[in-house]
């Protein structure tokens, strides 16, 4: 062979063997199939020995590196969505496009925020988390359109428990934890806590949301240590390109009117939504003992947020929530004439609320997106009474800088926050606890890993530091293992901590006079919770699905903090040397065949006060709850549905023990077309009340004593809803 003959075969053989093993990447953007938008953090993976994966961008965009040459089938996949293979044949400079469709047999809930901030679906998530979606807020936007308390109710491990005859107000409480253990958050952001907490969730209408967020149980690495029995995180909706309006006018034969407003849409730099409604509720005594059940109400709230797209791969919010209430309850000849000598007692609120709202989004480069949020709200409180007049505000503020890396095995998040409040009397009418503030800075770190193996470990840690109670310092782990298709098993554990304030709502309401200031050296509560739990899923046809999750759980509260009433009125506030241990089972079944959708929810609880020698339970807790909905569904016309609750014996704050009571509510809507519907619905069809089984007070009508209530006490309503939606297809 002569030397050229020998170089050329050298070179081609090189140039063969470079080839064969050259690397080449693949350039590609996800969208919806049917809306056509972007989708980000959709996972793309080389299938077969090679193992390649990469996430796509804030628009959508992918690059998969060193790809092997030669065809390949890669796979795309997202939560809510049908995964997708696709075959590709390497070298391909050419930019590809998938277009994903959506899963209509997932369940519909995808954690955005509350769980791992990243998508996960609901079952294989390494915490527990409940999600009302979008349905479910405008199925209950024409049910009761004033407030989410009634759809936070029909969760079975949920209680709304009135703390005021006269006033309406209520707390939302887990898990057999009274309220203050419960974090409300509005976009992963606390606004209702404090002196403004028990209003809160009377005042926030389902149509301003895109959906709710419930974690029962210690969720503290994420969003501070106020999480001790769960979280309500409400999720706002954002602006789409198609324009979406939703108009509704709402009336009950309880004397309560709703009108509602929603409009979004989005441009290419710009976007808007805004919720506009009004409530009148006329003074009504329905179990006609003198004393109004439901408080004289006249309620605005305006919610505009303005969106800017300054990138493809930022979003950016700013948004302004004012909600302005008056509610005046008590003697119905007070209501109407507050100089009635005879009938004296009255109570007369009027709340503001302004609240300022931050959010930004940005995709980086290498999968990383970084998030900026802030809120600043400032609430007032009116208090008028026959005997005393109130009158304060509480600012809260809160402020986060978080980094989120997501990989194809990897989801890690880590930020800096820091949140307060302060409360003050007006000087024209101090108050016994004075001014009180309190101020936490805090860092968190959190990863959730994905084994091959199908299981996920989620460990975090969060240390705060607090201005008067010290630091505290907060691990977190969790662990899901996929057994097989059908079967998969969680368990985790989590530390949180809640520090003294005066101000927390109760199980009853106090007079804000009789309150006392916190005393020297007391304690924050802290508190240690474990939960292990079984999920079972099984799919039927095409649409359809079987699940059901199995829950136990458990959380022990040391130097847990009482409030106690002495014989002259005054309430004062003591850590116990023993715990406050609450345990039970949570049983959660979800099915969906054909036009039928049910729902089946079962809690156990049992909350034990340990630092008593007898008697231990915690007063005003059921220690059995079931709720239970079903759905039908005519030719896309007619919807009918009915919802049902069980609520066992509580015992009373004198030992004694309550009846147990039924629920039950029916609804019929009638679709005509897209743009119209009117919903016919019934709430406590049997009228089951506490009024039924005792007074509700005890005294003098000049100045009369309301009992703790452990039931509803409105009755039966009747509503009929008309909505309007003119862009709708």
């Amino acid at each position: 062979m002569g030397p050229i003959r020998i170089v050329f075969s050298v070179v081609v053989s090189l140039v063969s063997f470079l080839t064969a093993n050259a690397q080449h990447s693949l350039k590609a953007v996800v969208r919806d199939k049917r809306t056509g938008e972007f989708l980000s953090g959709v996972t793309i993976s080389l299938k077969g020995e090679i193992q390649r994966s990469a996430i796509t961008d804030g628009r959508g965009f992918v690059l998969l590196r060193n790809l092997p040459p030669g065809s390949d089938t890669i796979e795309l996949s997202y939560v809510g969505y049908t995964n997708l293979e696709q075959m590709v044949i390497m070298p391909d400079s050419s930019l590809f496009t998938f277009l994903l469709e959506q899963d209509a047999r997932t369940l519909n809930d995808v954690v955005v925020v509350a769980s791992t901030r990243g998508n996960e679906r609901i079952e294989t998530a390494t915490t527990k988390v409940e999600v009302l979606g979008r349905t479910e807020m405008n199925e209950e936007s024409t049910l009761k359109p004033g407030n989410i308390a009634s759809i936070l109710g029909d969760i079975s491990g949920i209680q709304i428990q009135q703390s005021s005859a006269v006033t309406g107000n209520a707390n939302v409480r887990i898990q057999g934890l009274d309220g203050r253990y419960t974090q409300i958050l509005r976009d992963g952001m606390p606004l209702y806590g404090g002196y403004s907490g028990g209003f809160g969730v009377l005042s926030i209408p389902p149509l301003d949301l895109k959906q709710v967020e419930l974690i029962k149980g210690s969720s503290s690495t994420l969003y501070g240590g106020g999480a001790i029995g769960g979280l309500i995180n409400l999720i706002s909706t954002k602006p789409r390109l198609d324009p979406e309006l939703s108009l509704l006018i709402n009336q009950t034969t309880l004397k309560e009117t709703n009108i509602n407003a929603y409009f979004a849409q989005r441009g290419k730099k710009f976007g808007l939504t805004f919720f506009g409604g009004q409530t009148f509720q006329k003074e009504v005594d329905v179990d006609k003992d003198g004393f109004s059940d439901l408080p004289k109400t006249s309620s605005t709230l305006i919610h505009p947020t303005l969106f800017f797209y300054p990138s493809e791969n930022t979003t950016v919010s700013l948004g302004w929530s004012g909600s302005f209430e008056k509610r005046t309850g008590g003697d119905m000849l007070a209501i109407a004439d507050k100089s009635n000598a005879s009938h004296p007692y009255y109570e007369a609120n009027q709340l503001n609320r302004n609240t300022l709202i931050f959010l930004a989004e940005s995709w980086l480069k290498n999968s990383y997106v970084l998030h900026v949020k802030g809120s600043f709200s400032n609430f007032s409180r009116d208090e008028h009474t026959n005997t005393y007049v109130f009158s304060g505000k509480q600012k809260n503020y809160y402020g986060e800088l978080s980094l989120v890396k997501r990989t194809a095995h990897h989801n890690l998040v880590a930020g800096l926050n820091a949140n307060g409040e302060d409360f003050a009397p007006s000087a024209a009418t101090p108050v016994p606890v004075g001014n009180f503030s309190s101020n936490v800075a805090g860092a968190f770190f959190q990863d959730t890993w994905r084994l091959p193996t199908g299981t996920k470990i989620e460990t975090g840690i969060r240390f705060d530091h607090h201005n008067q109670y010290g630091d505290f310092l907060l691990p977190r782990i969790a662990v899901f293992q996929q057994i097989n298709d059908r079967w998969g098993a969680r368990a985790g554990f989590g530390m949180g901590y809640i520090t003294p304030n005066p101000l927390m709502p109760q199980v009853r309401d106090y007079s804000i006079y009789q309150l006392q200031p916190l005393v020297a050296g007391m304690k924050a509560e802290r508190s240690y919770s474990g939960n292990a739990e079984l999920n079972y899923k099984h799919e039927i046809g095409q649409e359809g699905f079987f699940f059901i999750n199995q829950a136990f759980f458990i959380t022990q509260v040391t130097d847990p903090i009482v409030a106690e009433e002495n014989s002259s009125g005054e309430v004062n506030f003591y850590n116990k040397t023993k715990p406050l241990v609450t345990k039970g089972s949570d049983t959660y079944i979800q099915m969906h065949i054909s036009n039928w959708e049910f729902y089946m929810g079962y809690t156990f609880t049992l909350a034990e006060r340990e630092y008593l020698a007898d008697h231990q339970f915690v007063w005003y807790t059921p220690k059995h709850r079931a709720a239970a909905t079903a759905l039908y569904e005519v030719n896309g016309k007619w919807r009918v549905g009915l919802e049902a609750s069980y609520n066992g014996y509580q015992y009373r704050d004198d030992n004694s023990r309550t009846p147990d009571y039924f629920f039950m509510a029916a609804m019929v809507e009638r679709k005509f077309g897209p743009k119209w519907s009117l919903v016919l619905n019934c709430e406590n069809l049997f009228d089951e009340r506490q009024s039924r089984y005792e007074t509700l007070y005890t005294g003098l009508v000049t100045s009369p004593v309301f009992k703790t209530l452990w039931a509803p006490i409105d009755g039966r309503a009747v509503n009929i809803c008309l909505r309007f939606q003119p862009f709708a297809e």
